[in-house]
């Protein structure tokens, strides 16, 4: 937690803006990575804090310009999503070789570690990438000078030991200190101000709650379950579940949507139709990870515009996909209720973007209307980010690929993200 996060963050961020401790015989002027500096820093801030209408709700607290509040207080799950889920799109052209590249390898290296499931084939790559991020910081930074020992923090060697104990402790989130400091917090609120005993105060509540929990293993019925089906929904089975709002009678989609659902019952189907039959729409899909997919249809509509939750990760035909879904709605073929999305699929990424960040840069055009396809939602695997960025040297806007860093955490836990509900 506090490598990935504070650690990393409290060295190369004053290193990128030349406030870090220089010895007398160190000329920051040699610099060459310390290029935050002045409207650079600044500019870098705003695009960060613009980026929060863009993060879904189940991202928790969306990190806040760096350049105002870096020093205010910047929590843990600030560092992460800002150093490794935008760092690496929003650096690229400011941080010039061979630094940005550098900072790829350990992005690329954390997110990966991050995981719950962690592959061995992602546990090789995640483990070389941070070999190389620690050995060419050493090159690149340190550059084997008596005067800039100090730039290699303890935080970077122990990057090279994450990969081995993951083999014999398991992913390192589960060993994380994030449960120790939620169950800290947890039992402060449950304590009273106890001037004279609080810590035997604090102790009672911990055996409390042992107890509790032991009484839970041991007679699991004794707890109402939580995972109450929402008023108006659809269970579709799988963890798949339809969350209002919900039409109350079905309506003509436009030309463009009933193109796509046309082509679909043709492909799929065998079923050549003339026009689109009339659907009911719904808002929201809760999905098996616990997040809840929205809707454009209506997160457009709302008065309060919310933080964007209608793009999703999609698994189609083997491929991993990114589309941002219109609506959703069921439609029976040859006698069989099928549930699908009507998504607005993004482009395949860039492809030079893609290869020299080592995947951590997933950056996509977005085609709207012109790239419908009809989707059955059990194609949909996580809700995701995708936040629009002017990339430097590049023609037009393109979207960024941000994920929820340690997303299985949410269905381990087994709770799900708290319903938030739609205007009329």
């Amino acid at each position: 937690m506090h490598v990935a996060a504070i650690n990393a963050g409290d060295l190369l961020i004053p290193l990128w803006r030349g406030t870090f401790r220089a010895d007398p015989t160190d000329d920051k002027a040699t610099w060459r990575w310390a290029v935050l500096v002045k409207e650079t820093w600044r500019k870098h801030g705003s695009s960060i804090a613009d980026a929060t209408p863009y993060l879904p709700g189940s991202f928790d607290r969306p990190p806040r310009n760096p350049a105002e509040k870096i020093h205010s207080g910047y929590k843990a799950w600030e560092w992460l999503l800002y150093l490794y889920g935008m760092g690496p799109a929003t650096l690229y052209g400011i941080l010039p070789e061979p630094y940005w590249s550098n900072f790829c390898h350990l992005a690329r290296g954390l997110r990966l570690m991050q995981q719950y499931h962690i592959s061995h084939p992602e546990l090789l790559d995640g483990h070389q990438h941070l070999l190389d991020f620690a050995d060419e910081f050493e090159e690149i930074y340190y550059q084997r000078r008596n005067d800039r020992l100090h730039f290699i923090r303890p935080w970077i060697h122990s990057l090279t030991h994450i990969g081995p104990e993951t083999v014999n402790k398991g992913p390192p989130i589960c060993s994380s200190q994030w449960t120790m400091e939620r169950t800290i917090g947890n039992l402060g609120q449950e304590i009273r101000l106890h001037n004279s005993s609080v810590y035997a105060n604090l102790s009672q509540r911990a055996i409390r709650r042992c107890q509790i929990n032991a009484l839970k293993a041991i007679i699991p019925t004794i707890e109402r379950s939580t995972n109450a089906l929402p008023k108006g929904s659809f269970d579709l089975g799988e963890g798949y579940i339809l969350l209002r709002r919900r039409e109350r009678t079905a309506h003509v989609v436009r030309p463009c949507e009933a193109q796509a659902i046309v082509r679909f019952l043709a492909n799929d189907s065998g079923i050549e139709i003339p026009s689109a039959p009339p659907i009911t729409k719904w808002a929201r899909l809760r999905l098996p990870n616990g997040q809840v997919a929205r809707s454009a249809w209506k997160e457009n509509a709302m008065t309060k515009q919310p933080r964007m939750a209608r793009n999703v990760k999609l698994l189609l035909e083997g491929q991993t996909a990114i589309g941002e879904v219109y609506y959703y709605f069921n439609m029976t073929i040859h006698d069989r209720r099928r549930t699908f999305a009507m998504v607005s699929v993004y482009s395949d990424p860039h492809q030079d973007l893609l290869h020299r960040s080592f995947h951590t840069v997933f950056a996509c055009h977005h085609h709207g209307d012109n790239s419908l396809r009809l989707i059955e939602v059990c194609a949909i695997q996580s809700v995701v980010a995708m936040v629009p960025h002017q990339f430097p040297g590049i023609n037009g806007i393109l979207f960024y690929l941000i994920e929820r860093p340690g997303l299985d955490i949410i269905t381990m836990s087994g709770i799900n993200e708290e319903d938030i509900p739609d205007e009329d």
